[in-house]
């Protein structure tokens, strides 16, 4: 069940920009991650299968090259109908969860926010919950669940515009409202529904299980549109770190670019919750690692977030999935194990970090 959470406080931005150009040794080193990620996730499961013969597999598809991996008919059925699909899915999910985290942390200039901020979590949570008690069919939920997300942050908004603020905290709050008034809602629901509760949790907290290759078509083109318009405006939030009023003076449009980004992250997230269930942390985590390690700068932080978050969610399905085998955990409930300690990090640090 998804529970309103307080804004957080906004702080300034000291940390230097260092680098302004991605530097090639962390994006070796990031997709070198990511892909010895995905071909350990690939290879380990029930049926075993070598990493070898996988990556082998993964060659032949190359135009022009045809080689034989050595897979049986069976476990190139599990590999590219069951395994496969699935991992797919969590690099687009994490990619754009990190993206979107680095985007709100940007434009609302404060290290805390994460993707779920503007009532998009609540939306998506309500409508699915709506969804599963009414027995529409399974292919709907997400469906069903991206209008509810996308509906929350037009009342976000709305609520914003209504009250006469446009400001960064004015929104923050405006979601605020709306997520718990959703989360009421959803929670009415939940108890006129008691026999439906363990679906409905289990799509909450975060899942792949049935993940297919229709779910990836679903979310594809939102996904790819959204990172592509927040990485298209690295720069611009480069500039807005130093504050909205430098940012004016150096002929940024500072609204505009806030609403873009916003715009976007939240529009990409709501599909990825769509599909995936309610996923938290990695928004702030994987961003704030980035930084840690390769510097403040979003012409940086960006494309790394994307890189890494994909590699991390990757590897926490991945946990996921064999920690408890033969049974299964929510992938939310191993991002929470990890993100919990380090959200309060974050928290103690971020007055002399950001």
């Amino acid at each position: 069940m998804t529970t309103p959470s307080s804004p957080p406080t906004q702080t300034e931005d000291t940390t230097p920009l260092r680098p302004v150009r991605l530097p090639w040794r962390w994006l070796v080193g990031s997709v070198g991650l990511l892909v010895t990620t995905v071909l350990i996730a690939m290879a380990v499961g029930p049926a075993g299968l070598p990493a070898s013969a996988i990556a082998i597999e993964i060659v032949n598809y190359v135009p022009g090259i045809d080689v034989d991996g050595g897979l049986s008919e069976l476990e190139s059925a599990v590999l590219w109908e069951l395994r496969a699909p699935r991992i797919v899915l969590a690099m687009l999910v994490g990619a754009m969860l990190a993206v979107a985290g680095a985007g709100y942390q940007g434009v609302f200039r404060n290290p805390l926010a994460d993707p779920y901020l503007l009532g998009v979590a609540a939306g998506a949570g309500l409508g699915a919950t709506l969804a599963i008690v009414n027995d529409v069919d399974q292919n709907l939920v997400p469906v069903i669940a991206f209008v509810g997300g996308t509906a929350g942050v037009a009342a976000t908004y709305a609520l914003g515009r209504g009250v006469g603020g446009r400001d960064t905290n004015t929104l923050i709050l405006a979601g605020v409202a709306v997520a718990a008034f959703l989360t009421a809602v959803q929670t009415y629901v939940n108890q006129r529904n008691t026999d439906s509760l363990r679906e409905v949790y289990g799509w909450i907290l975060g899942r792949f299980l049935t993940a297919g290759w229709h779910d990836v078509l679903i979310v594809l083109p939102y996904i790819v549109v959204a990172l592509a318009v927040i990485l298209a405006h690295r720069r611009l939030l480069d500039v807005l770190s130093v504050g909205q009023n430098e940012a004016g003076s150096l002929g940024v449009p500072a609204a505009r670019v806030r609403l873009v980004v916003v715009l976007a992250a939240t529009l990409g997230t709501a599909a990825a919750v769509a599909v995936s269930g309610l996923i938290g942390f990695v928004g702030i985590v994987v961003p704030h690692i980035v930084r840690m390690l390769a510097g403040a700068s979003y012409r940086v932080v960006l494309p790394l977030a994307a890189i890494v978050g994909a590699a991390f969610l990757v590897g926490a399905d991945l946990i996921a999935r064999t920690i408890v085998a033969p049974g299964e955990l929510p992938v939310g409930v191993v991002t929470a194990f990890i993100g919990a300690p380090f959200f309060t990090l974050v928290l103690r640090t971020s007055g002399s970090r950001w």
